[in-house]
């Protein structure tokens, strides 16, 4: 089983929003370390929870950083911008990186749609060229020319595997638009099962699965989920920590947006009977617990939807609590770092 991040560069009540972005780059490290096989960074505009607007920037940082870690956006919102610049911009990346780069796409704006007219203005009708657009990447990315057009810099000719220097390409999705999409154009697929609670993953995946059409350098259907964790070295601390999303969840769902609060202050504040079908409804789906736990869960799960990688997401409102997750699950899955 390989385990892979997600970090969102999350804000915390108390500190400032540029520290969440240079947590962000140590976590990498630390996760490196660890042994996971992937970190992928999250696009989000206009948010004061989510604070990574600019994954590919952060790519490059934690590039510079880091050795063998494959690192990835998870994702760029392609609607917002030219397939042709963001193709140069992740060869670039895998110019920095050779081998290690991953380019996620989604459709979703990543913000509200007044943000998204901000960023581009034809924003109402530019997810209906996602598709178009995909294509076009799969293209300029690999290096090649498509309508009379090469995004450098271009990958060197490889012998023994022509895809070793060129970003994998995935379909992000929360719905059976991803699923299909990335199916038909024979490209690995990650569901948002954090972002949706679970809510229709085995639908998007059994499509996904029964329409695969076999592309050159996927031949087989390759899918992963991406779902929220938290462990601690009790089941009640990690509860305790667990409160800080527990209390953003509920507040988003009444319109309210901030940075993640202290666990110690919600725990002596508690929940509203409005918060808490809201919080209880979280609850059930979450990976929280101790390392055991926690463990069992993810492996159930991996088990249940026939796939041998999952990607994690941890808020915890103390970095030490996060970093402190990562590294008891990367006991549990027996992670193992390459030797450099």
């Amino acid at each position: 089983m390989k385990l892979s991040v997600l970090d969102q560069s999350v804000s915390l009540a108390g500190s400032s929003e540029d520290a969440a972005i240079r947590d962000t780059l140590e976590l990498a490290q630390h996760c490196e370390a660890l042994g996971y096989h992937r970190f992928w960074l999250s696009e989000h505009h206009s948010l004061p929870t989510i604070v990574g607007s600019a994954p590919e920037v952060l790519m490059a940082a934690i590039a510079a950083r880091t050795r063998h870690i494959r690192i990835g956006s998870a994702g760029v919102m392609l609607p917002h911008y030219a397939a042709l610049k963001v193709a140069e911009q992740f060869r670039v990346l895998e110019a920095l990186a050779p081998g290690r780069i991953d380019l996620g796409v989604g459709r979703a704006p990543g913000g509200d749609m007044r943000t998204a007219r901000a960023l581009n203005p034809q924003a109402p009708t530019a997810a209906d060229h996602f598709p178009e657009q995909v294509l076009d990447l799969q293209a300029w990315v690999s290096g090649q020319p498509h309508h009379g057009i090469v995004a450098h810099p271009r990958p060197p000719r490889m012998e023994h595997d022509r895809w070793q220097r060129v970003p994998e390409l995935w379909v992000l999705g929360s719905s059976d638009y991803g699923a299909r999409l990335a199916a038909q154009y024979g490209l690995p697929y990650a569901f948002a099962y954090f972002f949706m609670d679970g809510l229709g993953v085995e639908q998007a995946l059994g499509l996904y699965r029964a329409l695969y059409q076999p592309s050159a350098r996927h031949p087989k259907p390759q899918a992963t989920v991406c779902v929220w964790a938290l462990a601690a070295d009790s089941e009640a601390e990690a509860r305790h920590h667990a409160l800080s999303r527990d209390r953003w969840r509920a507040d988003r769902a009444r319109g309210v947006l901030g940075p993640l609060q202290a666990p110690e202050l919600i725990a002596a504040g508690g929940f509203s009977a409005e918060d808490a079908p809201t919080v209880e409804a979280s609850r059930r789906k979450a990976f929280v617990g101790d390392p055991r736990q926690v463990a069992d869960k993810l492996r159930a799960l991996a088990e249940e939807l026939q796939l041998d990688e999952l990607v994690i997401n941890t808020w915890a409102h103390d970095p030490a609590v996060r970093r402190n997750s990562y590294r008891l699950l990367a006991r549990e899955f027996d992670l193992r770092a390459p030797a450099v």
